[in-house]
């Protein structure tokens, strides 16, 4: 048996048995059985949380074999070497088996929540509407056709770029099941929901990558001393990721800390947290000893630690997937359908000083704020240490727009605007037409392009090349076409609040996520067109930016007349429920929002007019001087100009009578 088929073996008895001691612990092995009531039986009781634990190991095996396909492994300009189509093919494998573990629990799942065994549940009926009338088992099925979807387009994949794509399609397909779980249960929804995806995605990419990493050792392969050098600093960050998202994970599930060790869950948590720690050690051990050791021909021990730190690590999942069948202690909060909705308690009447001091934390865009505003410092400072010049006019725009967004996000303001229209309404409408704008008056693009170092291998593609990449592709040209990004600017905010989509995204948490980084992108994209100072594919002269501009805001003001002329109350189910006894009627305050959002135009409209002045001043300015040093290199300006003066001359000379 070859190490890589030990080490395999070895992962998997490691799961399996941290998988059993979990349940064990959890209290889900040996269940209390009442008299009367179906049961399942042992081998559906351990049948499900086993093909949990199988659905798992292939998803993040496949998220790691597409990691080191596109990112881990050099290319040679944008096409895949022979060792990462290896990888490539390897995940569509890898899929196909994810997809197959899916289905099974889907059938497990059947099973337990009918109370019947395998057998009797395996027929059309019982299935499709397991499939599809349930919120697991929905998103079972969503696993089982992207997984499926991955493995078709895998077989194909010869390019850098295409691996990436299935990369980000295999991350997305790791979502729905955790987010479908406990975490739509917790007293604070949002925060578990928020949470557990970016504990998954960081966890995701940190196991699957190490575990790819480590076979990649044990086989011999080249490049092995650039991959274990770019995945050891992607690591860092991901340890850090998994690290908080899981502290507010536990947050937002405990109702105290004595949970932790007063019961099932928290004891399971707690030992979690220490396989945490201890993987954390390994990969500083890792940084300090065996990356030096790699660097000089001695790969034995880098082998070693990366087989142990991979048992460890699918010990720790195999606890993870025991945790997750182990319900969390009861919360015992107000009997409130508004806290039940919004995961706080409905708030006071509002007030100025209310929407100041009312904050909420959003765990998903405070990530998003914390990473634009550290990045940027970052690379302002990269420049500033090279001795490179960066306009602070720049700066100060990016970190206001920073600063409006997690304002928007944060605040008072995000509790109102669950709550009221018109509140809404403002929180739309400045995530989409303010934040922007100073966005993309901060060139991140261009700051970015000059803070990145090249890839140290030529043709290869390190975090620079591929940004350039993505502004010379063919998606990149046709979205920022100044009809597309008009047509989504305007378009869906129709389409989204004309239809049922607005209702469901507010019920839904992670519907409300998309709704407002949709504002923020479709906002950042449409002002990229018209003010924008990164280099972009389609580049608009300064008059059919006006134009641009003047075509699309009657579109808001009659949008807003829409609203302000409408009889009935959008969304009107969600805001029913939510009980509110104060303010104006639901109707009301959607004239209200109407009326926001026809006079809302006219800030921004106001903004982006000043920086087009700003920047057509500054364009003709270049241009004049670059005209200058032309002619002063040439010994003569203008052909035409040099002409109309020496024709003035003769005519000069021809009055005076010479």
């Amino acid at each position: 048996m070859s190490r890589a088929a030990r080490l395999a073996l070895a992962g998997a008895a490691a799961a399996v048995v941290a998988l059993v001691i979990g349940m064990i612990a959890g209290g889900r092995a040996f269940p209390r059985i009442i008299p009367g009531l179906p049961d399942a039986g042992a081998v559906v009781r351990w049948g499900l949380p086993v093909s949990k634990l199988l659905m798992d190991v292939t998803g993040l095996l496949t998220v790691g074999l597409l990691l080191m396909a596109a990112v881990l492994l050099p290319n040679d300009k944008g096409v895949l070497g022979r060792p990462a189509l290896h990888y490539v093919k390897a995940a569509s494998w890898a899929a196909l088996a994810w997809a197959g573990a899916a289905f099974l629990a889907i059938v497990f799942g059947v099973a337990d929540s009918m109370g019947r065994t395998v057998p009797q549940v395996l027929n059309g009926a019982y299935l499709s509407s397991y499939a599809t009338q349930t919120t697991q088992g929905v998103a079972l099925t969503l696993v089982v056709l992207f997984g499926v979807a991955i493995a078709l387009f895998s077989r194909g994949a010869i390019t850098a770029g295409a691996a990436a794509g299935l990369l980000v399609f295999a991350l997305v397909t790791l979502l729905p099941v955790p987010l479908t779980g406990h975490s739509s249960s917790s007293p604070n929804h949002d925060l578990a929901t928020s949470a557990v995806a970016l504990h998954l995605l960081a966890l995701a990419l940190w196991v699957g990558g190490l575990v790819v990493l480590a076979a990649h050792a044990l086989r011999r392969e080249p490049q092995l001393e650039v991959s274990a050098t770019r995945f050891s600093r992607m690591a860092l960050w991901c340890y850090i990721g998994v690290g908080l998202s899981g502290v507010f994970s536990l947050v937002a599930r405990l109702g105290a800390v004595s949970d932790l060790w007063t019961s099932e869950y928290g004891m399971l948590a707690v030992a979690k947290i220490v396989a945490f720690v201890l993987l954390g050690y390994v990969g500083y051990w890792h940084r300090r000893r065996t990356l030096g050791q790699l660097e000089s021909g001695r790969p034995g021990a880098f082998i070693r630690l990366a087989g142990g730190e991979t048992v460890l690590m699918l010990a720790t999942v195999g606890l993870a997937v025991a945790l997750s069948r182990t319900p969390p202690p009861e919360f015992v909060g107000p009997a409130d359908r508004a806290f039940d909705l919004l995961g706080f308690p409905l708030p006071p009447e509002i007030t100025l000083g209310n929407v100041f001091t009312l904050w909420w934390f959003d765990l998903f865009f405070a990530v998003v704020a914390a990473l634009l505003g550290g990045l940027y410092g970052l690379g302002v400072r990269r420049l500033a240490r090279r001795g490179d010049r960066w306009p602070p006019g720049r700066t100060v725009s990016w970190f206001v727009g920073v600063g409006l967004l997690v304002f928007a996000t944060q605040s008072g303001l995000a509790r109102y605007a669950q709550v009221m229209f018109d509140i809404h309404m403002i929180e739309h409408m400045t995530l989409s037409m303010i934040v922007p704008i100073f966005l993309v008056l901060g060139a991140p693009v261009t700051l970015a392009l000059r803070a990145l170092k090249p890839a140290v291998r030529k043709g290869d593609r390190g975090p620079r090349e591929w940004i350039t990449t993505i502004l010379h592709s063919r998606f990149t040209k046709v979205v920022t076409h100044p009809v597309v990004a008009t047509a989504v600017f305007i378009g869906s905010t129709y389409a989204l609040y004309f239809t049922p989509l607005f209702e469901s995204a507010m019920t839904e948490h992670l519907g409300h996520i998309w709704m407002t980084l949709h504002f923020l992108l479709s906002g950042c994209l449409f002002f990229w067109v018209i003010i924008g100072v990164d280099p972009g594919p389609n580049r608009l002269p300064y008059v059919g930016r006006l134009l641009m501009l003047f075509v699309t805001m009657p579109f808001h003001a009659f949008f807003g007349i829409a609203l302000m002329m409408m009889g009935t109350v959008i969304a009107s189910g969600w805001y029913e429920q939510l009980g509110r006894t104060w303010g104006d009627t639901l109707l009301q305050t959607q004239r209200d929002g109407g009326a926001i959002a026809w006079g809302f135009g006219e800030i921004p409209t106001l903004i982006v007019l000043l920086a087009i002045a700003v920047q057509w001043y500054k364009d003709d300015t270049r241009q004049a001087r670059r005209s200058d040093r032309r002619a002063g290199r040439t010994g003569g300006g203008d052909p035409e100009l040099d002409s109309y003066n020496a024709y003035l001359a003769r005519l000069n000379r021809a009055d005076k009578g010479e």
